[in-house]
């Protein structure tokens, strides 16, 4: 075993211990992370308006701070942007987050030096506990790759640095990685995604790569890239050393059985998630379903039923009232000056000890043109199914309503983009069926003939990222919203 090697597992010994004794006091740990922030925060501009210095509870903190979203809480950012000190947190940001969604805009994201940490130790820890429970450390000897944005910063005219959130952390890769990492730095620069992949793929190809890290439509880009270039029929053909796969951003169950013919085997994996707004929880075990929730990083978590969201006073709920099971909208503040922040994800609770979380969507990226209200994870459960039922594989998928259609009933529509020629009569059928299994209001819609099943529409070869790339959304930390309420993203596949 290599010094490295050896070091890791002590450091990993010591995460996985300090992980098992937070979870049982995680909801004092939340109270904790509440106060102090509140603390901290009481002299700004929105700690004044929002009367901090009288928080001593959570209750108090619900009655003083409301819920916003991004557009809500845009005032206050773009007086941040302009340089005003003190108006969301003590002093100034270090960096905006430039982010941006395929069916909203831009959005500027305040990291500050307290918040900054949150993200580079939640992903060390993440790697570190994986090591302490699996006892595995001899990835840490050999190269590492994390598909991400350019680490190249613009600045806004008040001075602040701003760039992508993989960007940001790239220029903050702890010195004991430097020399494992990959690609080189004028690569990761490479503005163009499909120029960047392709010299990846020369620069990486003859090197012992152990680790490689990604959102998975991406990493399977680069996979299928590699292996044209080498002319292998695996990627441990290419790296036999290959053992373990952190990815975040989405599901990875339709991913699963491609990248596993890809790779040549089923590898380990660690699930992260990563947002502008925080490191928000990490698998903590390879036994165990679910996401442990970070509780004690600078982040304090609400939560609100994803059905009761949009009424006109939601029930808010601390960490100590969640049940497993429920679909619950995400709300956090957090140490880089965010506030009652809806990020606009969903989760589900599938522990509570510790307290473990399932990522089912996006609050607005929903299909219930009807009142079905379809979510991210029924769709992509039912899509795995039917992968592992017919055994084909996809690149990518998209599903949006037909409410008007030239003929018959309405139906939902799914455009798939196939991996190869997927003929089976039943795919529909199958689909559907699922689909009705896991949402009681879409299988009364089907039964009770206001809806017509379900309707694949094939994608040619390269659709979905010919979308992409005309949204300037080619790679990164960008994904196709699995779902939506309209046919913005439906009409504009029909064209590629």
């Amino acid at each position: 075993m290599s010094v490295k090697s050896a070091a890791s597992l002590v450091l990993g010994n010591y995460v996985h211990k300090k992980l098992i004794n937070e979870a049982k006091e995680a909801v004092t740990l939340q109270n904790k992370v509440l106060l102090h922030l509140v603390h901290r925060a009481k002299k700004t501009q929105f700690g004044i308006e929002h009367d901090f210095s009288s928080i001593r509870t959570y209750d108090a903190f619900k009655q003083r701070v409301p819920v916003r979203d991004y557009e809500q809480l845009s005032t206050y950012i773009e007086s941040v942007k302009h340089g005003e000190h003190n108006v969301l947190w003590p002093d100034l940001p270090t960096y905006f987050c430039k982010t941006s969604g395929t069916t909203s805009g831009t959005k500027y994201i305040p990291l500050t030096r307290d918040s900054i940490p949150n993200h580079i130790d939640s992903a060390k820890n993440a790697l570190l506990n994986y090591i302490g429970e699996t006892k595995n450390s001899n990835f840490v000897n050999g190269k590492m790759i994390f598909l991400q944005g350019s680490p190249e910063l613009e600045k806004l005219p008040s001075g602040i640095p701003f760039g992508r959130l993989s960007g940001i952390v790239a220029n903050h890769v702890p010195t004991y990685l430097q020399k494992n990492r990959m690609p080189a730095y004028e690569t990761n620069c490479i503005a163009d995604w499909e120029t960047k992949v392709k010299q990846i793929v020369v620069e990486t190809s003859k090197e012992n790569m152990t680790l490689i890290s990604g959102i998975p439509a991406w990493v399977q880009m680069y996979f299928e890239m590699l292996l044209d270039y080498t002319g292998k029929k695996t990627v441990l053909e290419v790296f036999p050393n290959f053992e373990l796969f952190p990815f975040g951003g989405v599901s990875f169950d339709p991913y699963a059985k491609r990248m596993e013919e890809l790779i040549g085997k089923e590898i380990p994996k660690i699930e992260l998630y990563p947002a502008s707004e925080g490191f928000l929880a990490y698998q903590d075990s390879q036994t165990k379903d679910g996401l442990r929730l970070n509780v004690n990083s600078g982040i304090f978590f609400e939560f609100i039923r994803a059905d009761d969201y949009f009424s006109n006073k939601p029930k808010r709920y601390s960490l100590a009232e969640v049940e497993i099971g429920i679909n619950y909208a995400l709300i956090l503040s957090n140490n880089a000056g965010l506030w009652g922040y809806s990020i606009g994800d969903t989760v589900k609770f599938v522990s509570t000890n510790p307290y473990r979380i399932v990522v089912t969507g996006r609050i607005k990226h929903f299909t219930s043109a009807f009142g079905e209200h379809v979510i991210a994870e029924e769709v992509e459960k039912a899509m795995a199914f039917a992968q592992k039922t017919l055994q084909f594989t996809v690149q990518e998928f998209h599903v949006a309503p037909q409410v008007n259609p030239t003929s018959g009933l309405p139906y939902h529509e799914w455009f798939i983009e196939f991996n190869e020629t997927c003929e089976n009569s039943d795919l529909e059928s199958l689909l559907d069926n699922k689909m009705q299994e896991q949402n009681v209001y879409y299988r009364d819609l089907i039964e009770g003939k206001v809806l017509r099943p379900l309707k694949i529409t094939r994608v040619k070869k390269g659709g979905f990222n010919t979308f992409m790339k005309s949204q300037g959304k080619l790679g990164g930390q960008n994904k196709t919203p699995r779902l939506a309420n309209d046919r913005t993203i439906a009409n504009k596949l029909e064209t590629e």
